[in-house]
């Protein structure tokens, strides 16, 4: 899904009365699996469109955005191969990533 798709149907959630999150990459090192710019949003029911690692990190992400949309606050997320819970969410292809989430709406 491009992030085009990912934009649509965040504001189609936000329609809908959900609470929603969008995780932007912003920052890669090495053999990321997206490239920066790559976007995911995330709804309140846990329901989620588009990529920002081809699979590795999105749970670990998608739960952070939890928090986000009931905090409001804006978070960067790092995982690389020297962080412990890269290696717990799957990120073990050698490359680093940085993610901001935010809450959106």
């Amino acid at each position: 899904m491009d992030d085009d798709h990912v934009l649509e149907q965040a504001e189609a959630w936000l329609a809908q009365g959900r609470k929603v999150a969008l995780a932007t990459v912003v920052k890669t090192w090495g053999s990321a699996p997206r490239p920066a710019g790559s976007q995911l949003a995330i709804n309140d029911q846990g329901a989620f469109v588009g990529s920002v690692s081809g699979g590795c990190i999105e749970g670990a992400v998608a739960a952070e955005a939890q928090q986000i949309m009931a905090s409001g606050e804006v978070v960067t997320l790092s995982f690389g191969v020297s962080n412990e819970q890269a290696w717990e969410v799957g990120l073990a292809c050698g490359g680093q990533i940085e993610v901001f989430v935010e809450r959106v709406g």
